[in-house]
């Protein structure tokens, strides 16, 4: 059930939302505001639909409990009713699903990266066409794609490819695609007709945002001297050098030319550009640890999602889903029906969890 107070504070906020982008903010509240109002808006404009249906039917239980109210009129309240409590259900189930928490990097462009498992040739054939499902998928929904690396494999496909996906709500479509994906066929080169398995890897990460340093002045120390030329001499008799140490890393930067001002301005860019390379190394191993947690080893018996080209059917394990229509699916054009029941069922699984 849903909690009203929960819902009344929500559409208080927006209101104060509203109100306070009407009031002329400054430039970053704006932008701050906004972002707040376009998450909750289509909440809201839900909310509102299901307390206006809530309101018309109490009327109608009301004409339906007064004894003065006329047969042919109870009559059709009756009818109304059993509409209305329908849609009521129907958005009162819209409205759990918005409230579920966000995950935060659903709205991010995505990093697909595929690889050839078990199976050799034929399993790098396979990633090939698990890529272009993916790409005929992505520009479908005017999403775009960009080849980062590329392996190719000795007979065809690919042994490894790498690709970011462009686009709003990239992730939050693709991201339970990350798994062991598993193929039985005949390959072209099997003369006795025996059916083959093999599998590939995919990955779906979210593209990470570019890391924005920001130095607190209490997290440097900023040492000056004076500047020194070749045999000792000094350049002037000034303390024109600069040292700046970043206490949290250790990292020291120097420098000694005549300005202490522009000495003071280099120093920053280096300590900055360097923390930022640091930020780009961590992030690249988080990313690398979570890769490793979602493909497993590749092995055949690790598969979320089997494609049997004999019987013309894809399963996915995850949610017990067998759907007769491989070559749709691999064509780009099936496979929402799959990522729509993975993403129903997690939303059902994240409404148990509330609900327990």
């Amino acid at each position: 059930m849903l909690a009203r107070e929960k819902l009344e504070m929500l559409l208080d906020r927006f209101d104060v939302i509203e109100q306070s982008m009407a009031g002329n903010p400054d430039p970053e509240t704006y932008v701050r505001l906004s972002r707040e109002y376009a998450e909750l808006d289509p909440i809201v404009s839900k909310v509102r639909q299901l307390m206006s249906q809530e309101k018309e039917a109490e009327g109608l239980r009301e004409m339906l409990e007064d004894p003065e109210t006329e047969a042919e009129m109870r009559e059709m309240a009756g009818d109304e009713i059993g509409e209305l409590e329908a849609r009521i259900a129907a958005l009162t189930d819209e409205v759990q699903v918005l409230l579920l928490p966000k995950d935060v990097a659903d709205e991010k462009s995505a990093i697909l990266e595929l690889r050839a498992g078990t199976g050799g040739d034929e399993a790098a054939l396979f990633a090939g066409d698990l890529f272009r499902m993916y790409q005929r998928y992505a520009e479908s929904r005017g999403w775009k794609v960009n080849v980062l690396t590329l392996s190719d494999g000795d007979a065809g496909g690919f042994k490894e490819v790498v690709a970011e996906i462009k686009g709003q709500g990239v992730f939050a479509k693709l991201k339970f695609e990350s798994g062991v994906h598993r193929v039985q066929r005949v390959p072209q080169t099997e003369s006795g007709g025996r059916i083959h398995t093999s599998a590939a890897t995919v990955a779906v990460l979210p593209e990470a945002d570019d890391v924005d340093i920001d130095i607190s002045p209490e997290d440097i120390r900023i040492d000056t001297m004076r500047a020194s030329g070749a045999g000792g001499q000094h350049v002037n008799t000034t303390d024109s050098a600069v040292r700046i140490t970043h206490l949290p890393t250790g990292i020291v930067v120097l420098q000694s030319e005549k300005s202490q001002h522009q000495n003071r301005a280099r120093a920053m860019q280096i300590l900055r550009a360097r923390l930022f390379d640091m930020e780009r190394q961590k992030a690249d191993e988080e990313r690398a640890e979570a890769r490793r947690g979602q493909v497993g080893s590749g092995d055949r018996s690790e598969r979320i999602r089997t494609y049997n080209f004999p019987q013309g059917r894809v399963t996915d394990h995850r949610i017990n889903l067998t759907l007769y229509k491989l070559d749709q699916i691999l064509q780009g054009e099936g496979i929402d029906e799959i990522i729509d029941a993975l993403i129903s069922d997690h939303q059902a699984s994240l409404l148990a969890a509330e609900d327990a």
